[in-house]
């Protein structure tokens, strides 16, 4: 059974049989095994290290289990994982979600299994990292966008306003430091005529 897409596939299981059955059925299936690991703590390294298109992660191992490192792996080098398990638990289900699993496979798994669960994985990581990717966008614009409100403390002849601090500054200052607004000066045609009433009467004539 050969899919369209070849993926670089990261086994990891502390029993050696589960992991070379998983890889022939994975070259079977075209796919590559880049690397095996027989628990948590090797298969952090070799994410990190090789980058696999995915994870087939063993959840009851040695030092560290599935759940942690799947945990260590999303936060450091995302990848869509799948957790296999010999025990088929309501509550295990929801913590391979929490622990950011793609999705969740009992062993022995067939092939038409693996690649099923591999294909459901890999469409949420990549709704997963959208999503991130929206969340950092939209931080980034929160942190750029500087609003004004409430109530401002202005000098009813100057108009000069009064900061947080007590400070009192000209209100073209306040609003360029708490507001992207950048001014131009001008004069107003009642000013104008205020200020320099021979201009106007000298464009008249």
């Amino acid at each position: 059974m050969k899919t369209q897409k070849s993926l670089r596939v990261l086994v990891v299981d502390d029993q050696e049989s589960i992991r070379e059955l998983i890889g022939r059925l994975l070259e079977q299936m075209g796919h590559t095994v880049i690397g095996k690991a027989s628990n948590g703590v090797q298969a952090i390294e070799l994410a990190e290290a090789l980058l696999p298109d995915i994870v087939l992660m063993d959840i009851e191992m040695p030092q560290m289990d599935g759940l942690e490192a799947t945990k260590v792996i999303m936060k450091k080098t995302p990848r869509p994982v799948v957790l296999l398990t010999g025990h088929e638990e309501p509550e295990m289900v929801i913590r391979a979600g929490q622990a950011g699993a793609g999705a969740y496979l009992m062993k022995p798994p067939s092939a038409l299994e693996i690649e099923r669960t591999m294909i459901i994985a890999a469409a949420r990581f990549a709704d997963l990292m959208e999503l991130r990717r929206l969340n950092l966008e939209l931080k980034d614009a929160l942190e750029n966008i500087k609003v004004l409100n409430g109530l401002l403390p202005i000098c009813a002849s100057c108009k000069s306003i009064r900061n947080d601090k007590g400070y009192w500054k000209a209100v073209e200052e306040y609003i360029t430091e708490n507001t992207e607004v950048h001014f131009s000066h001008s004069l107003c045609p009642a000013c104008i005529d205020k200020l320099y009433p021979d201009y106007k009467k000298k464009n008249v004539d």
